[in-house]
């Protein structure tokens, strides 16, 4: 067939694509035979319109890579059209480019075990709604599941849990998660996960150490600047192999045989990643369909989740030392003040003032008095591990010691002042008061302050020359 003569009644950008196909049900080159006019242009004569090639020489009957870099997700749709006879259309945005890409791709005829197809494509830089929820109705169904258990969620994490859960079983694969990662922290943690009954496959909550950033790191190279990477088989598990040999070991040690694997993004940003692995070969199609466009709602709503986080964080957390703040201690007092509040048992309440601060800062600058309180939060922080610590104010804090005796009490008290000799200038005025219930909460702090000025006034005491 003369297919120079049969592109060339496309208007739109249109290129006729040859799959070589193998006997063991895989494939061999992908050449892209001939193109029409607007097509060519685009390759030779590119403009602000188009994305750029690899080369601006078109050649008939190429291996597509001269033109772009290798491709998974193309090739399969190149495959399950040319060879599986399947017409196509798909609205993709691959992250090499900063297009959005329209495509459609219609089956041709076959000579041998060569076997063709058209491949038009329309390219805008603005994403089309509309294209975007163009999905099959059982995806749409589960998609809007999805949104609706988000948006009303009151607990983040708990409905995530959820979602995973659904969307494991809409790809009947044996695992699906949700990794966030932290690049600059260069930390991971699981968001959520599920796992088939009868999985062979060990919880990747298991799996993470402090080196799995490093594996995570190398994903988005393998992706190849497409949009997922698909692994069905055993030539798309040879790509993996090929380009991180590292993955392709940890995959196949974890008996893992197939994966579709997404990142998630906020802007620029990569959040994490979210994954089904394990799925059988005929659901490829729908698994992609599914978390193409549920990772753009679910990375949104992480997004948000995480901008709440820091602003929470931001209002609770005193920013010089990193201890909770004042704001924070209020809230907590008065939660135990209200009437209908949970009654805490064996308690105690610390008070712990900084001697010194006003002469350090007077006599060697502010920059000196900040690293004072920064060492003095350590000390409390670490006398006190597992109680909340909180600056109160100026050179006071708070601690709120929970499930403990007077004795221990005591005791940590003691290890405090200990601890601060280990610097040179950190010394503490400390007043406790324990308590079997926190019924009389403002009796507890009211003691626990006098008793901390108490022992303030006896330091000074002690020491006058230090009285500023």
């Amino acid at each position: 067939m003369d297919y120079n003569d049969f592109v060339n009644k496309f208007d739109p950008m249109t290129c006729v694509i040859s799959v070589e196909s193998k006997g063991d049900g895989t494939y061999g080159e992908i050449r892209i035979v001939t193109g029409n006019a607007p097509y060519i242009a685009s390759i030779e004569s590119p403009n602000e319109d188009v994305p750029s090639m690899l080369t601006n020489k078109f050649v008939p009957n190429r291996l597509y890579q001269k033109y772009f870099p290798k491709d998974l997700n193309f090739e399969n749709f190149c495959y399950r059209c040319a060879v599986g006879k399947e017409p196509l259309h798909a609205y993709v945005h691959p992250e090499r480019y900063d297009f959005w890409f329209n495509l459609y791709m219609i089956p041709l005829g076959s000579e041998g075990d060569l076997h063709y197809c058209t491949y038009t494509q329309i390219v805008s830089q603005q994403a089309d709604t509309e294209q975007m929820s163009n999905i099959s109705n059982a995806t749409a169904t589960d998609v809007l599941n999805t949104c609706i258990k988000l948006r009303g969620t009151k607990d983040f994490r708990n409905t995530m849990e959820e979602v995973i859960s659904d969307i494991r079983k809409m790809c009947d694969a044996e695992l699906c998660v949700v990794l966030l990662t932290d690049t600059v922290e260069r930390t991971c943690e699981v968001l959520c996960e599920s796992r088939s009954e009868d999985t062979r496959l060990e919880s990747v909550r298991n799996l993470i150490d402090d080196s799995f950033i490093d594996l995570t790191d190398t994903w988005m190279d393998t992706i190849g600047g497409s949009n997922c990477l698909i692994v069905k088989n055993r030539s798309d598990m040879d790509y993996v192999r090929e380009n991180n040999p590292q993955w392709y070991r940890s995959l196949l040690e974890k008996q893992v045989e197939s994966i579709v694997l997404f990142p998630l993004k906020s802007g620029n940003e990569i959040l994490g990643y979210i994954w089904a692995t394990n799925f059988k070969n005929e659901n490829t199609v729908k698994i992609k369909e599914t978390l193409e466009l549920t990772t753009f709602f679910i990375a949104s709503e992480i997004s948000n989740h995480m901008l709440l986080e820091r602003l929470k964080i931001l209002s609770s957390i005193d920013m010089l030392t990193g201890v909770y703040n004042r704001n924070e201690m209020n809230n907590r007092i008065d939660a135990l003040r209200e009437p209908d509040t949970n009654v805490i048992y064996k308690f105690g309440i610390v008070f712990a003032d900084l001697n010194g601060l006003k002469r350090v800062n007077d006599t060697e600058g502010h920059n000196a008095g900040d690293l004072l309180l920064k060492n003095g939060a350590l000390v409390l922080e670490n006398a006190f591990v597992g109680h909340d610590v909180y600056r109160a104010g100026g050179d006071e804090f708070m601690v709120f010691v929970t499930d403990t005796s007077e004795e221990e009490l005591a005791r940590l008290c003691e290890s405090a002042k200990e601890n601060a000799g280990k610097f040179s200038n950190v010394s503490f005025a400390i007043g406790y008061c324990y308590a079997e219930d926190s019924t009389n909460i403002v009796d507890v702090l009211k003691t626990a302050d006098e008793r901390m000025y108490k022992d303030k006034d006896e330091y000074y005491k002690n020491h006058p020359e230090l009285k500023r």
